[in-house]
């Protein structure tokens, strides 16, 4: 029985390792440079936005988004992921279409980002993330056509985060 005790405990203190490895710690721990979304987020001049707002066209800066209890949110479309009890959500929409391209979304802190477009949501080409890296958490990129999309927010831990949307260097 000692035996086992000592060989669980041993898997364990093992496989902590594996799980910190998952996410990785630190500014360059981003598969990408981030340098450029990382000032936009943290830009002093960012709009400061309400959940539900619109913007006009895509900014050319970073904003900030406060957030809601995911039930005042009232998301246009159900999040894929269902955010946990205790967190916040918001949206924005763009009614003028982006110029057809790939973008890096990119977020201040964690959450779970969805991007709806034409009535379904957009599968992420790419994403990377790390903690302990002050301004950004994580970037996602997205193939955006040229029409009207909206951005949502769920699951943040904190009522309010920075978004940035710049194209695809």
């Amino acid at each position: 029985m000692r035996r086992t005790s000592v060989l669980v405990a041993l898997l364990l203190l093992g496989s902590a390792p594996a799980l910190a490895a998952e996410e990785p710690s630190g500014c360059d721990k981003f598969k990408w440079p981030i340098d450029r979304e990382r000032a936009a987020l943290t830009a002093p001049d960012r709009a400061k936005l309400t959940s539900g707002n619109e913007f006009a066209a895509l900014p050319a800066s970073g904003f900030t988004l406060t957030l809601v209890a995911p039930a005042d949110a009232k998301l246009p479309t159900p999040p894929e992921r269902a955010p946990k009890d205790g967190t916040f959500a918001g949206f924005t929409s763009f009614k003028n279409a982006p110029k057809a391209g790939l973008y890096t979304i990119s977020l201040s802190s964690g959450a779970w980002l969805d991007v709806v477009q034409d009535g379904h949501f957009l599968k992420p080409k790419a994403f990377s993330g790390a903690t302990d890296c002050d301004g950004i958490r994580k970037t996602v990129k997205f193939e955006l056509s040229a029409s009207p999309f909206v951005l949502q927010i769920s699951g943040a831990k904190e009522n309010s985060i920075s978004v940035a949307i710049l194209p695809t260097e």
